[in-house]
C-alpha cells in the first residue's frame, strides 16, 4: 500500500531536522563533493592509476617532450648507401714483384689515417706493392706505436687483396737495395704527376721512400681512386681487435641508459700552443696565460648544446686528453650537463692500462665511442673531426653538428639577446648542418663527404642507367 506524500513528509522532516543542524554534516558533505569532483579528473585503468588526464597537460611539459625527442631526431639520409662499383679496368691487379713502395706517415693517429689512405691510392698509380707504413715517432706525444698495433693488419691485406699487394716487408731480392727517397711532393699532386715524376725511377731502382704525405695526393681524383679511397678509410683500416673490443663495450655502457652525444673536446696543452694561446716564448709570458686561463674557465660548448635543444639530462661522452687546466677547464660544462663522461669514467679497473701511454691507442677508443655515437659533435674542426664526419655519413648519414663558429660569434657576444632568442638564432644557423646528405665539392676530401663517387640512392642509380 502506498502512502501519499502528506503522510511521509512530517515523520521525515522530523528525523532529518536535527541532522541538517549538525555541522559536522554539512562538513562531511563539502568533502564528499570535493573528493568525487576529484576523482572524476583521474584516468580510469591507466598504468599509473594516480595519472592525471592528458588535457591537464601543461604546454611547458609538452614542449619539453618535443625538445628531447628533436633533439635526438636523426638527418634524412635522402636513401644514401655505400657504393663502391669498380670498373672491369680498375679490378685487375698487376702481381709485379720488382716494385716497391714504401711510405713514413707522421702525425697523429688521424693524420696517419689520411696519410694512409694517399699511401694505398699511390701505389695503385704506380702499380707497385706497398710495404706496410712506417709510423714516425709522434715528437710530442712520445708514441712510439707501430701499424700493427693500431689497426687490423690481416684485415688490411685481405680487403685490399684485389686492389694492391700489400708486404709487410721488403723481400729478400730488394733488402739490399737503397730506396729512392723523394720529398718533394706538391701539394695535390695528380695521377699524371706522380707517374711521370717516380715510375721511371721506381723501374730503375725498384725501391721508392715517401715520407711527409699529408695532403700531398689531390682530392679531385678519377671515380676508380676516389672509390679506393673510400675503400682503404671505411673497409680496410679497421682498429686492433683489442682496441675495437674495449671501444665497442664503452659505447655499450654509454648507450645503457640512453641516447648520448660524443664531443670531441681539443682542449690539450699542445692546441693552447699552437693556436698561440701559450706562446712559450718565457715562462713569464706562459704564467700569464696560465693565470689568464684560470681567471676566466669560460667554455661556450655548452651554451651552444644548450640552444641545440639538449636536455638537462643528456649523456654526453667526451673525448679528448687531459683538458689544460685540468678538471677545472670543464666545469662550465659539468655544471649545465652532469652526466658527462669520458673513457677513464666508463672503463673498469685495469681495462685502460694496455693502452694508457700510446696517445695514438687512447685516440683510437675514442674515435670508436664517436663513430657509433647517436649524436657527434666536434669543439675543433682538425683530422679526427674530419675523419668522423665522413665514416658517419658512410654509415647512414648518421647525426653530426658542424659548429658554424664564424656566424656564432657575434651572437654570442650579443648580451641583449634572450636565451629564447639566441637559441631560436643558434637552431636556424645549424638547420642544414646536422649531417644531411652534402655532395662533394671540388677539392674537398671524398672521405669527408662520400656522396656522390662511394654512395648512391635510388635516384643516382636510375640516372646513371
Amino acid at each position: 500500500m502506498l502512502l501519499s506524500e502528506k503522510k511521509i513528509s512530517p515523520s521525515l522532516s522530523l528525523k532529518l531536522k536535527p541532522l541538517l543542524t549538525n555541522p559536522r554534516f554539512w562538513i562531511f558533505l563539502v568533502f564528499l563533493f570535493g573528493f568525487v569532483g576529484m576523482w572524476l579528473d583521474f584516468v580510469p585503468f591507466s598504468q599509473n592509476p594516480c595519472s592525471i588526464s592528458h588535457e591537464l597537460f601543461s604546454v611547458n611539459e609538452k614542449s619539453i617532450v618535443n625538445e628531447k625527442s628533436e633533439f635526438w631526431k636523426q638527418p634524412d639520409g635522402l636513401g644514401y648507401r655505400p657504393c663502391l662499383d669498380f670498373s672491369k679496368a680498375s679490378r685487375e691487379i698487376l702481381n709485379d714483384k720488382t716494385r716497391y713502395l714504401m711510405v713514413v706517415v707522421s702525425g697523429g693517429m688521424n693524420q696517419q689515417r689520411n696519410q694512409i689512405v694517399d699511401a694505398v691510392v699511390i701505389a695503385r698509380i704506380l702499380e707497385a706493392a706497398l710495404v706496410v707504413p712506417i709510423f714516425q715517432v709522434n715528437p710530442i706525444w712520445a708514441d712510439e706505436s707501430e701499424f700493427s698495433d693500431i689497426f687490423d693488419l690481416d684485415h688490411f691485406k685481405n680487403v685490399l687483396g684485389n686492389d694492391v699487394r700489400i708486404v709487410s716487408s721488403l723481400p729478400s731480392t730488394h733488402v739490399m737495395t737503397r730506396p729512392v727517397e723523394e720529398k718533394r711532393t706538391p701539394l695535390h699532386a695528380s695521377p699524371e704527376w706522380i707517374r711521370s715524376h717516380y715510375t721511371r725511377k721506381l723501374r730503375r731502382d725498384g725501391v721508392l721512400l715517401l715520407r711527409g704525405l699529408d695532403s700531398r695526393v689531390s682530392k679531385d681524383l678519377p671515380s676508380n681512386l676516389q672509390k679506393l679511397r673510400c675503400k682503404v678509410a671505411f673497409h680496410a683500416l679497421r682498429f686492433n681487435p683489442s682496441i675495437l673490443e674495449l671501444g665497442n663495450k664503452l659505447t655499450e655502457r654509454m648507450r645503457s641508459k640512453g641516447s648520448f652525444l660524443a664531443l670531441h673536446l681539443r682542449m690539450e696543452k699542445d692546441v693552447w700552443v699552437r693556436t698561440g694561446c701559450l706562446p712559450g716564448l718565457s715562462h713569464e709570458y706562459d704564467e700569464m696565460i696560465n693565470n689568464e686561463r684560470k681567471r676566466r674557465p669560460d667554455l661556450l660548448t655548452s651554451r651552444l648544446i644548450k640552444a641545440l635543444g639538449a636536455p638537462k639530462g643528456a649523456r654526453i661522452y667526451w673525448a679528448g686528453g687531459i683538458p689544460f687546466g685540468g678538471k677545472e677547464a670543464l666545469q662550465p660544462l659539468t655544471k649545465e650537463f652532469p652526466h658527462f663522461y669520458n673513457k677513464e669514467d666508463l672503463a673498469l679497473p685495469g681495462e685502460l692500462e694496455p693502452f694508457s701511454k700510446k696517445a695514438s691507442l687512447m685516440a683510437a677508443i675514442d674515435y670508436i665511442v664517436c663513430e657509433n655515437s647517436d649524436m657527434f659533435m666536434p669543439s675543433h674542426g682538425g683530422n679526427m673531426g674530419h675523419a668522423i664526419q665522413g665514416h658517419r655519413a658512410y654509415a647512414g648519414h648518421k647525426k653530426t653538428i658542424t659548429p658554424n663558429k664564424r656566424q656564432m660569434l657575434p651572437h654570442f657576444l650579443n648580451s641583449y639577446l634572450s636565451e629564447s632568442e639566441f637559441n631560436k638564432i643558434i637552431l636556424d644557423l645549424h638547420k642544414d648542418s646536422l649531417g644531411q646528405p652534402e655532395l662533394r665539392k671540388t677539392g674537398r676530401d671524398v672521405t669527408k663527404y662520400p656522396v656522390p663517387e662511394c654512395m648512391c640512392n635510388s635516384t643516382t642509380i636510375h640516372s646513371s642507367m
